[in-house]
């Protein structure tokens, strides 16, 4: 599959009619219908339905369609980027972060970032720890946040915040009680774990948190999402840990609890490579250092 067939099957999506895209695309209708016939067998899959008036997309043919909107539209954003720092008028400097880490600090950092380096073209991607080791060394991303040290002597692993833990449950529940709990008493209740793929991931520190007690906690759901697992117990069907600045997010149907337990906490940890002297990497750490000074640095071998 190729671009092109992306952008062709586009036009007659649009148009719902093969000659109007044809124009459109200044080529003749022929190799048009050519190229979709091409597309589907590529797919193996109808996109079209012909035998109507005017031709309609098919149940698949409208989810390739909503898809190659999204793909053409975000290349059309990366040739726009591209010549503007090809020219000279922007540099790039693009960010990877699991999820969990945009409900603390890292917001606050990126709208400083932007403010304080017009010049700069700021990209993002929602990758994983262990993706963003790939992306950091093949340079689709300058900086990223996770919570796992990368074990790779070019990366360096910095860890901002260790931020505690809280437990969350749903409205009503008996330990609510309590101003604070053990996780002896988490350990003890049906318990939501989270992401339950790709591991290692958070999941691992949790279960380790449990097990450098002693304790084993009874998981009766495992899920990818934390909105799910926090959605799960609101649902009454167990209880979770979560980082405490997701209590952010305001929800009536759960309540969150501090833990009575020393040192239960995970780190955000910012992740760069080890040669990397860029000026928009030196002015993206100054910016962290003055909005949370670094606990620990530490190059991973």
């Amino acid at each position: 599959m190729e671009l092109r067939h992306l952008r062709y099957f586009n036009a007659v999506a649009s148009e719902l009619n093969f000659s109007r895209a044809a124009e459109l695309l200044h080529i003749a209708q022929p190799p048009l219908s050519r190229q979709i016939r091409q597309l589907e067998e590529i797919l193996g899959v109808e996109l079209l339905n012909r035998d109507s008036r005017p031709i309609a997309l098919t149940k698949a043919g409208k989810f390739f369609y909503e898809q190659t909107v999204q793909v053409l539209s975000r290349m059309d954003e990366i040739q726009e980027a591209t010549q503007r720092i090809a020219s000279g008028r922007q540099d790039w400097f693009s960010i990877g972060f699991v999820p969990s880490t945009l409900y603390g600090v890292l917001p606050e950092l990126i709208k400083r970032f932007r403010q304080e380096n017009a010049g700069v073209e700021v990209g993002f991607s929602e990758l994983i720890t262990m993706e963003q080791a790939e992306a950091l060394k093949s340079g689709r991303i300058d900086v990223g946040f996770g919570r796992l040290l990368i074990d790779d002597p070019d990366i360096v692993c910095q860890t901002i915040i260790e931020e505690p833990l809280v437990a969350v449950f749903p409205v009503g529940h008996p330990l609510l009680k309590k101003s604070k709990v053990t996780l002896v008493q988490l350990a003890a209740e049906d318990f939501i774990l989270y992401p339950a793929k790709p591991r290692p991931s958070y999941a691992d520190q949790v279960l380790k948190i449990f097990a450098d007690k002693g304790l084993k906690p009874a998981i009766v759901k495992e899920t990818n999402e934390m909105q799910t697992a926090i959605g799960l117990v609101a649902a009454g069907v167990g209880v979770a840990l979560v980082p405490q600045s997701v209590q952010g997010l305001h929800r009536i149907d759960v309540v969150y609890r501090p833990l009575s337990n020393k040192g239960v906490f995970s780190p955000v940890i910012m992740n760069f490579r080890a040669n990397d002297h860029s000026l928009a990497l030196q002015n993206f750490r100054a910016l962290v250092a003055s909005v949370v000074p670094p606990l620990t640095a530490v190059t991973a071998r």
